[in-house]
Parts: structure tokens; C-alpha cells; sequence
């Protein structure tokens, strides 16, 4: 970018004195001009006033040593008279040079008849002067092309220099070296946007780098005891012959095994979608208490098994993935069976708000800490291990539903006091919003 700024610079200087020294040039040739228009002018009047001077010496003998007197004084002059066609008088000119003509015509007083007057002026000098202004003006042209273009030069390279000290500060930035936030203050105004969304961009990055050493990481952890348990099993019953039935029961525990793995996928891939960014594409108004007595119908033997009850308070209409929502829904009902005490009701709470819908399950049962709270929607984060069933579920299910309420812009919250325990999600928009932006 510098030799381009550089030399459109220079371009720049090159066209601009190269314009300025044109016009000088105009404006001095044509001063020179008029000058010598003006003189011929004044030398005519001067051949016109002897020609109709009165006087015995009015003879053509008479006349041409008035003529040859004239010219004596004025060697710079050279003129030819013609009179009816006839050329009554001619001085060629003194030297070699550049000479220029010019035509005159007048009738003479007396019955003279009509002159032809032709007189030519020496302008030798000023075309020499012209030609040294042209040669001046053309090394100046380039002289000072070159002096600007150098200046500019270094300009251009002081100017850019903000640019290398921010470059030079990027390149420290590594995946293995923690980066420091580059401070906007210590560079120019024109650079400070785009420093400012260079480090959001980086705060980004490195959060989703984080964010995907940490899932990593939990998802080896998790996968890694059933596979330990697969293999385990497997070695056992291949130690030593086993009946056919022994085999199917051994398939049938595999398959369990399986099938909870495959649940850790295909809820990392959902997982995996909403963390870039993934909002919904479509979204249909849907009344939110059907969604939830749906979904308690679908838990009903849950809840009988338990001893539990289930029941929906309030109403709201927004515009939502239903089956994104549904399973949100099913997710906090399912948790909130696991840890609800018996003959206890599950409340499924729903009430419209501000900026669009709020969806809610309280349960009965033990509180919950205050610093577990603040990890309830984290990957793989189990708030009590120790309960009975724990192991069957991996820790994913909050965590979803705090990605589809980010996908419907909305968050998630949780609030535990005394006994009862308070989890759900927001939706962003009700349905007038919903409606008011389709249309």
C-alpha cells in the first residue's frame, strides 16, 4: 500500500505542475503576443502618418528616405508598401530569426489611392525567452516531481507507521499465548473502530476456542465410560463360552450403551448449531399452555410412576419453533421429576412479559446452592450425582434448553428458595411483535 500511495502520489504532483507550468507557459507566450501586436499596431500608424504627411517632399524619391529614415531607427521593423497592386517600397528583413507579419490596409488622404501596408517585427528575443521558460518550466517539472514524490514518500511511510505497530501487535497473538486486548487510546482516530472489532473479534475467537477445548474435553469424559463399559463387558463374556441366551442379554446392554452415546451426538450437534449463532428460520404464533399440556400428557406415566402431578397456570401466544419448544418443555418436566418430591405438583407457569413470553416448571424438593445455580446450564454439569437414576442422563439436558431459548433470543434462569425450585426460559417476541415484523 505504500509504493501504491507513493506513486499516486507522485502521478498526482507530476500532472498537477505539469498543469501549473502549461498555464505559465500559455499566459508568458501569450503575453509576448500581444506585446508584439501591439508594437506592430503602433509601427503601422507610425508607416501610415509618413505616408500621408503633406509636403514638397511627397515625391516616391522623398517618400523612401523618409521610409529608410524610419526604419534606421527601429532595426527590429521590416516593411513592404504596395500601392494599387504596385510595390512602391520593400525593406527585407536584417536578419535571419523569428519574424511576425502583419497586414495593414488604409486610403490615403489627397487621392492617394488604397496602401497595402506589410510590416514585420523582429521577435527573436522573445522567442528564445520562450524557449528558455519551456526548458525552465520542464526541469522544474521534474525536479519538483521528484522533490514532492520523495517528501511524499516519507510522509506516506510516517503516515503508515500506526498500521506496522498494529501489525507488528497481532502477530504476538497466538493460540498458545493468552492475548492482551490491543489499547485503541495508543493509536490514531481513523484506526480506533476498527482496533475496537479486531478485539471483539479475538474476545470471539477465543471464547469459542475455549469453549470448544472445554466440550472436548467433557465429551471424551463422558464417552469414555461407556465405551470402558462396552469393552469391559464384551471381554467378559468372551473369556469363556456363553450360551446363546447370555449373548442376546449382553447385545441388549450394548445397545442400551449405544443408544445413550448416540444421545451425546446428536445433542452435541445440536449444541454445536446454536453456538454458532443459529437462529431460527421459521417461527409459527403457537399458544404456549397447549405446548405445555402436550407435553405433560407425553410425561403422564412419568408422573404417575412418581407420584407427582402436573399442571399448567397462565397463558401467552408467541411465535416459535414448536418442536424446539416442546422439547425445552420436556427437558425441565423431566428434570423436575427426578428431583420433585413425591405426592408433590409440578407447576408449568407461562405469562406474557414486556418483550415477549415467559415459561417456567417449579418442583418441590431439595434446594439447590446458591453456586450451583450459576452452573445449571453447563455442559455435562450434574447438580447432585449422588441421586439415584444420575448416571442415566448425561448433563445435557439444561444445557439445550438454554440453547433454544437463545435461538428464540431469549435466556434462561433459575431461582431455588426453600423447598420449591424454579426453572425456565424467556421467548422474545409475542405474537404482536411476531406479526407486526411479517407484515
Amino acid at each position: 500500500m505504500q509504493r501504491r500511495l507513493s506513486l499516486w502520489f507522485a502521478l498526482q504532483t507530476l500532472i498537477g505542475l505539469s498543469l501549473l507550468c502549461a498555464a505559465v507557459y500559455g499566459v508568458t507566450a501569450w503575453n509576448f503576443q500581444q506585446k508584439s501586436q501591439e508594437e506592430l499596431d503602433q509601427q503601422a500608424r507610425l508607416a501610415f502618418h509618413l505616408l500621408n504627411e503633406p509636403g514638397p517632399g511627397s515625391d516616391a524619391l522623398s517618400l523612401q528616405h523618409k521610409l529608410e529614415d524610419f526604419l534606421s531607427s527601429h532595426r527590429n521593423v521590416s516593411l513592404s508598401i504596395e500601392r494599387e497592386g504596385r510595390r512602391v517600397f520593400h525593406a527585407a528583413p536584417a536578419a535571419e530569426g523569428a519574424w511576425i507579419w502583419a497586414e495593414y490596409q488604409e486610403v490615403l488622404k489627397g487621392g492617394g489611392g488604397r496602401v497595402e501596408v506589410h510590416i514585420g517585427l523582429d521577435a527573436t528575443q522573445d522567442a528564445r525567452l520562450l524557449r528558455r521558460l519551456r526548458w525552465t518550466l520542464a526541469f522544474a517539472v521534474v525536479l519538483g516531481t521528484l522533490l514532492v514524490s520523495l517528501t511524499g514518500a516519507l510522509l506516506v511511510r510516517h503516515g503508515l507507521q500506526p498500521l506496522r505497530q498494529l501489525a507488528e501487535r497481532t502477530s504476538r497473538i497466538t493460540p498458545n499465548v493468552p492475548s492482551v486486548p490491543i489499547e485503541a487510546l495508543e493509536f490514531d482516530q481513523e484506526l480506533r473502530p476498527w482496533i475496537a472489532q479486531f478485539n471483539v473479534l479475538v474476545a470471539r475467537l477465543e471464547q469459542a476456542y475455549s469453549q470448544s477445548k472445554a466440550f472436548n474435553a467433557d465429551v471424551a469424559h463422558e464417552l469414555r465410560t461407556p465405551l470402558a463399559n462396552l469393552i469391559a463387558s464384551a471381554e467378559v463374556e468372551l473369556a469363556r463360552p456363553r450360551s446363546s441366551q447370555d449373548m442376546h442379554l449382553l447385545l441388549l446392554s450394548n445397545l442400551e450403551e449405544i443408544r445413550r452415546m448416540s444421545g451425546i451426538v446428536a445433542d452435541m450437534l445440536f449444541l454445536s448449531r446454536a453456538d454458532r449463532g443459529e437462529f431460527l428460520r421459521t417461527r409459527q404464533p403457537a399458544c404456549l399452555s397447549e405446548q405445555a399440556c402436550a407435553v405433560l400428557e407425553f410425561h403422564e406415566a412419568s408422573l404417575e410412576d412418581a407420584g407427582l402431578r402436573g399442571v399448567v397456570v397462565g397463558e401467552a401466544t408467541a411465535a416459535l419453533d414448536v418442536s424446539l419448544v416442546r422439547r425445552a418443555l420436556s427437558n425441565l418436566v423431566g428434570n423436575a421429576i427426578r428431583y420433585a418430591a413425591k405426592d408433590s405438583t409440578i407447576v408449568v407457569s407461562i405469562r406474557s412479559a414486556d418483550d415477549g413470553a415467559e415459561i417456567a416448571v417449579e418442583n418441590e424438593g431439595p434446594p439447590i446452592a446458591p453456586q450451583a445455580l450459576d452452573r445449571l446450564f453447563e455442559r455435562f454439569y450434574r447438580g447432585t450425582a449422588a441421586r439415584d437414576g444420575s448416571e442415566q442422563h448425561h448433563g445435557l439436558g439444561l444445557a439445550i434448553v438454554d440453547a433454544i431459548a437463545r435461538m428464540h433470543g431469549g435466556r434462561t434462569f433459575a431461582h431455588s428458595q426453600g423447598p420449591v425450585t424454579r426453572i425456565g426460559f424467556t421467548i422474545s417476541a409475542s405474537i404482536d411483535e411476531a406479526t407486526a415484523a411479517a407484515q
